[in-house]
């Protein structure tokens, strides 16, 4: 902390000098970029059409996206055909003049999955009748005739299978109830956005003259906002005064206040170090006699014939004397003399009085101003002609009006159809669960066959066992073989009708409209009859096209730069604001700040300062107070002394030698404790003193002689420079209420020509149509129908291995004699005497 001084003096007068430089810059760039003003804030004006825009619809990610993509990666092998744009444009303007052969040439897939189809919807029922027929002759799934070594190997591996494909069956039923679920849960909110987005579509344009209206009324905002600034313009700019002053006042009056405590510090050095030298003096005539008196004494002890050892002791004693010699510094009474009562004045109040004249600054601009504020305000409470007609010259709707006509005719006559949508679909779904319950059933058929057929196999280690266990598991099995043949032909129809329109929504519409080649057909000239112009329905420019009428909708444009009113339509001519410029400018020139009040420097804190700085404090001789400081006040270590002659009495021959020289031990211990170690006490504090007046002393002058000077010098151009800085911000000031009114210019702007009548709805509608369409409905469509394809096809070898294990779940016609054979052995099954076929 002694230190701080000498330190502080040099960094402060590098920031002042710093501070002006930047204030002297800041003059000269001020008024090119009006940072110290500051630019006006950003206005949040109410959006005036946003009430229209669809929310995006997107189905979320889940468990059964896998199978999603599966279905669509099976049928883009299924239909592997581009779009037929030949097709579909003759298919739309001379439907009469199709070719099959092309259908079927483009339905390719479709044929071959058809044929497919037909083959299992003709064999499986003929083999289901041919297999009741063979079960009525008692020929097919009887029993094993005959017990065999490998029977065991052959059943264990039917029945592997058998629980494979039913686990295999009973996966792809839980998906298909799952997928029949989802579509049924997706359809009603599906069918209900349809009335919604032609709704919304209709309030496209309904409500343009009526948002113009509130576009114009918002002029308000900045006016309002303005003329809140304008109550405190004058603070406002005193304000910024202060703040491009702030740093460089601020400097001065800490450095002044630095200063303060720097002086008074060095103050209680100098007095510090003239009091603890006049203590050192009077101590070193104390100690000086003692110290003689101790040196003759020992040396006479020392010197006798009878001390043994004495040598060393001998020549400690001689250097006994004093080290330091304080007497030779010479003394600061006439530094003293000439700073006697200073520091005269209270620095640390006069800066804080200073700081709050400083601090003032703002509220005295406030009252200099206030007349001119009244004439400001006058001229900004005018609204311009150009926003008052904006929404009346604004140009007809003639074709928005023609497409909301017809979008109402479509969601009125659209609402029937959608309920009988709805109404067939809850049948839709109900056959599906129908159907999967029927497939569930087969299943259980299997597992409960296996179930009592293992028991019954395990039951046969028993010699009373009863076969009812493992003839009921083979029945229930050909149960389950029964119900498959019965449900092949209703779910390879229905797994076909949902294939054929669900994979052709997928491939036909989904993956065309997902790809944009929908929208390329329809912009292709030709494709559409002329009753689909839709050119001509959504009033579009013949030059822009469908797909880039549809891309700048999706980016958010609006029909200003879609239908190009620009055209027709001089916007920028009602959004002319220069009124406002030149009469502000006018009425600001006549604003003044006056800072003259502003004192930096009471005239007592001056004397003391110039006290200060002709004291001489820096001419002290303080190398003279270091030399003595570093030797010591007795050039012989004292107690080391004393314990020595303390073991010399221990090995003295003599016992009064020996008492004499402890007694002289005590008494040199006495002598250190009571004169040499408070002398030594006082040394160290001289020292602390010393050298905090040596480092701080020299540049505590020339930070006097700165502060001064930096003081007069900014006293005598606060003026000029407020003055100045008042012109600049009166620019700024300008600068940043036109920029209120020019960020109002630029929100009417946008907001005219890409919110107001924003085409994002049809284009949200498009996506969404597309999402409710193809990602909730035909998704799990088609997954629903792949999970059904997946369990019919199941069903034949679901089908063949119950057959084949149902034999071993019966009782055998002949068992092996050999009672240990592999299968006796791992089933320990009983001997049959007789059977009963």
């Amino acid at each position: 902390m002694t230190r701080v001084p000498g330190l502080l003096a040099p960094l402060l007068g590098l920031g002042l000098g710093l501070g002006l430089g930047l204030i002297l810059n800041s003059l000269g760039a001020g008024a090119a970029d009006c940072r110290s003003f500051g630019r006006a804030e950003r206005l949040v004006f109410a959006p005036a059409a946003r009430v229209r825009w669809l929310a995006p619809r997107d189905r979320p990610p889940g468990p059964l996206n896998p199978l999603y993509g599966t279905v669509r990666r099976f049928l883009s092998v299924v239909q592997f055909n581009p779009f037929p744009a030949e097709l579909v444009k003759t298919l739309l303007n001379e439907p009469s003049s199709v070719k099959v052969d092309e259908v079927v040439r483009y339905e390719a897939g479709y044929v071959v999955c058809a044929v497919i189809a037909g083959l299992y919807l003709l064999l499986v029922p003929i083999a289901g009748l041919c297999f009741c027929c063979c079960r009525c002759r008692r020929r097919c799934g009887g029993r094993v005739k005959t017990e065999h070594k490998a029977m065991a190997c052959e059943r264990g591996t039917l029945m592997a299978f058998l629980l494979l494909t039913t686990l295999v069956l009973l996966i792809g039923v839980v998906c298909a109830f799952v997928t029949n679920q989802r579509m049924h849960e997706q359809m009603a909110p599906g069918v209900e956005a349809v009335p919604e987005t032609l709704l919304s579509l209709r309030g496209l344009v309904s409500d343009v003259p009526q948002e113009l209206q509130a576009v114009a009324q918002q002029l308000s905002l900045p006016q309002k906002r303005v003329l809140e600034e304008l109550d405190g313009v004058g603070k406002s700019i005193g304000s910024t005064i202060y703040t491009q002053l702030k740093s460089t006042v601020y400097e001065v009056l800490t450095s002044v206040n630095s200063l303060g405590q720097a002086l008074q510090l060095s103050m209680d050095h100098l007095q510090a170090l003239n009091a603890t030298l006049v203590e050192l003096r009077e101590g070193q005539r104390d100690l000086e006699p003692a110290v003689r008196e101790r040196r003759e004494h020992l040396l006479t002890l020392l010197q006798e014939p009878g001390c043994q050892d004495c040598t060393e002791a001998q020549s400690r004693a001689r250097a006994l004397e004093l080290g330091a010699d304080f007497d030779q510094v010479s003394p600061v009474d006439d530094v003293l003399h000439r700073l006697k009562g200073v520091p005269e004045a209270n620095f640390s109040s006069m800066v804080q009085e200073e700081n709050s004249t400083f601090n003032a600054l703002p509220l005295l601009a406030a009252l200099q101003t206030a007349n001119v504020v009244k004439e400001l305000k006058k001229v900004i409470a005018q609204k311009p002609e150009g926003l008052r007609t904006l929404a009346e010259e604004f140009p007809g709707w003639e074709a928005a009006s023609r497409w909301s006509q017809a979008l109402e005719e479509v969601e009125q006559s659209s609402r029937p159809y959608l309920k009988e949508m709805q109404r067939y679909e809850k049948y839709r779904w109900i056959l599906g669960c129908v159907l999967c319950s029927a497939v569930l059933l087969v299943v259980v058929c299997n597992l409960l066959g296996l179930n009592l057929g293992i028991w019954g196999l395990a039951a046969r280690e028993d010699p009373g066992h009863s076969e009812a266990k493992g003839e009921a598991g083979a029945r229930f099995l050909m149960m389950g073989v029964g119900f498959s043949f019965l449900l092949a032909a209703p779910l390879i129809l229905l797994v076909f009708a949902t294939f054929l329109v669900g994979g052709n929504v997928q491939t036909l519409v989904c993956r065309s409209w997902e790809s944009r080649e929908l929208y390329k057909f329809a912009d292709t000239p030709g494709n559409l009859p002329p009753s689909m112009n839709l050119s001509q329905l959504l009033g579009l420019k013949k030059n822009i096209s469908i797909l880039l009428a549809y891309q700048q909708c999706k980016e958010g444009a609006a029909l200003w730069s879609v239908l190009q009113l620009n055209d027709s339509y001089d916007l920028e001519k009602h959004l002319n604001i220069s009124q406002y410029t030149a009469k502000l400018q006018q009425e600001l020139q006549n604003l003044k700040i006056d800072v003259k009040n502003l004192d930096l420097l009471s005239p007592a804190a001056h004397r003391d300062l110039e006290a200060l700085q002709s004291s001489g404090l820096e001419n002290i001789h303080y190398s003279t107070f270091l030399d003595q400081i570093q030797k010591p006040v007795v050039n012989t270590d004292v107690e080391k002394l004393a314990q020595e002659l303390e073991g010399l009495a221990r090995t003295q021959g003599s016992s009064v030698l020996g008492q004499q020289l402890q007694e002289e031990a005590q008494g040199l211990k006495n002598l250190y404790q009571e004169k040499v170690l408070p002398q030594q006490s006082l040394v160290a504090n001289l020292n602390l003193t010393v050298r905090a007046l040596a480092s701080s002393a020299p540049n505590l002058q020339t930070e006097t002689s700165r502060v001064l000077d930096n003081v007069t010098y900014l006293k005598g151009q606060l003026p000029t420079w407020a003055t100045s800085i008042l012109r600049n911000e009166s620019e700024c000031f300008l600068t940043r209420e036109m920029g209120y009114f020019s960020q109002y210019v630029a929100w009417v702007r946008e907001e005219v020509t890409q919110h107001i009548a924003t085409c994002q709805p049809l284009s949200r509608a498009l996506d969404n149509g597309r999402v409710i369409l193809c990602d909730m409905i035909a998704d799990p469509w088609n997954a629903f129908w792949f999970c059904l394809a997946w369990c019919t096809f199941f069903l034949i070898p679901s089908i063949i291995f119950a057959v084949k294990t149902s034999k071993y779940f019966r009782p055998i016609w002949k068992r092996l004699s050999s009672t240990s054979s592999e299968e006796t052995q791992l089933f320990r099954i009983p001997r049959v005497t007789s059977l009963r076929l």
